[in-house]
């Protein structure tokens, strides 16, 4: 058949029939046509669909599918009534199995493309239950102001315009009571001009941790604003507002919340990061430390402490570094709280960048843990890391490409010996990728 030896063929100016080579980083999937390449959303590797193309450039393009010829069996009906309209979500058409799959191709093409190195080894998949995983939501907001009906939801696709939802299957059940109540509350017209809210739930979903952004408080006092949001939500344990117009903020509670994660707890504040997969987060600390031990431990980007509590038991030092300065208060705690105990080695946090930190640290530790933002390892960084020579690296990364290029950068020094896959972000095109780094003799 013509279409499968050329991928393609022409049906009409700007549309071509096509057949879907793979999925990209990123959510979609790539056909080549014209000598150029072309990107489109919401296929399945291998099917064959009628495309209208929507952006052409010299080599590259994008379309969108106006007809699926040939569907793939991996495909099937997604759930959510506004998914392809939604930014959200890419993946809720293909079957969670196959995501896991398709996602793996992506972590291996990208390690050989972008970092030149050809992992042909197995890599562990930790997979998740497929919806309902996320313990943290961040919904935009139209007041009534705006000239429209009030609306709380999500920004659509590639856009700021809001795509207002009644539900989302991505999060827990108390975060999905919440956005249900928030919307009662804003279709009442209670509170004025609300631009955003952001919610994060402990380990048993049975409390609440909201940050509230409005463009301005318009004269109410931040207590009134708070009241209201309690009234709604009696399991909102700490309230953090912020005044736009006049950039400040007045928390209303303790400023934190705690999360049980296997026989530690953390305390986790306002603005502190935290995993969002309630169902792997346990999984994923168990398996960074896994197998460790030693007299020095170095975490890096240690947040509030996820991996640097339970690697106290391991280690007889444990020092974890963290530039957000709200996060390492919380690290502080954390650490405080496990030295109070005395259930394992000495521990402490330090509040500073990680150049900064590692260009004044000078004893090697027996494990580098490093878990940074999704740009990756600064250069700089990278030189101090082969200077600091540690004899093992943990390197947790939430994007292949920037992964594979501090790989490429680290891989005279370092031989890659594990590599596992964690399916934090199911329906999306996220991942999160652990490695496994030894020292070159």
């Amino acid at each position: 058949m013509e279409i499968l030896e050329r991928s393609f063929h022409r049906i009409a100016k700007g549309t071509m029939q096509v057949k879907i080579e793979k999925l990209v980083y990123g959510g979609e999937g790539l056909t080549h046509a014209d000598g150029r390449t072309v990107f489109v959303p919401f296929v399945v590797p291998d099917e064959v669909a009628e495309v209208e193309l929507t952006e052409q450039k010299k080599k590259f393009a994008r379309g969108r599918v106006e007809n699926l010829v040939e569907p793939s069996p991996a495909r099937v009906p997604p759930p959510c009534p506004y998914f392809t309209r939604c930014g959200g979500c890419h993946y809720q058409h293909i079957a969670s199995d196959a995501q896991v799959k398709y996602k793996e191709s992506i972590l291996r093409e990208s390690l050989q493309r972008l970092g030149r190195i050809d992992w042909t080894g197995p890599i562990a998949i930790h997979a998740s239950p497929p919806y309902g995983y996320r313990n943290r939501a961040q919904w935009k907001v139209r007041s009534a102001e705006e000239g429209a009906a009030p609306g709380i939801g999500y920004f659509e696709a590639g856009s700021s315009k809001l795509c207002a939802v009644d539900e989302c299957a991505l999060i827990s059940p108390l975060l999905a009571q919440t956005l249900d109540r928030l919307r009662s509350v804003l279709n009442r017209g209670l509170l004025g001009r609300l631009v955003e809210v952001e919610a994060f739930t402990d380990a048993d979903d049975k409390q609440i941790l909201l940050t509230a952004s409005f463009s301005s408080f318009d004269g109410v006092a931040p207590e009134i604003l708070a009241g209201t949001l309690r009234e709604e939500l009696p399991e909102i344990e700490s309230i953090l507002l912020h005044d736009g117009g006049r950039d400040r903020f007045e928390l209303i509670g303790p400023g934190f919340l705690y999360y049980q994660v296997g026989e530690h707890r953390f305390r986790a504040g306002h603005l502190s990061f935290f995993q969002v997969n309630r169902f792997l987060v346990a999984e994923l600390a168990g398996t960074v430390i896994a197998g460790t031990s030693g007299k020095l431990a170095l975490d890096l980007f240690a947040g509030v402490g996820l991996f640097s509590l339970p690697l106290t038991q391991n280690f007889e030092r444990v020092v974890a570094v963290e530039g957000n300065p709200a996060a390492a208060r919380d690290l502080g705690e954390n650490l405080r709280a496990v030295a109070a105990s005395a259930s394992g080695g000495r521990a402490g946090a330090v509040n500073q960048e990680a150049e900064a930190y590692l260009g004044r640290h000078r004893e090697t530790p027996d494990l580098l843990v490093l878990d940074p933002p999704r740009a990756g390892l600064t250069p700089q960084l990278v030189q101090q890391v082969l200077k600091l020579g540690a004899p093992e690296i943990r390197y947790l990364s939430c994007d292949p490409a920037t992964l594979a290029r501090d790989l490429g950068a680290l891989a005279g020094r370092y031989e890659l010996k594990e590599v596992s896959l964690f399916d934090l972000f199911p329906q999306t095109y996220h991942l999160e990728s652990l490695v496994s780094l030894q020292r070159r003799e």
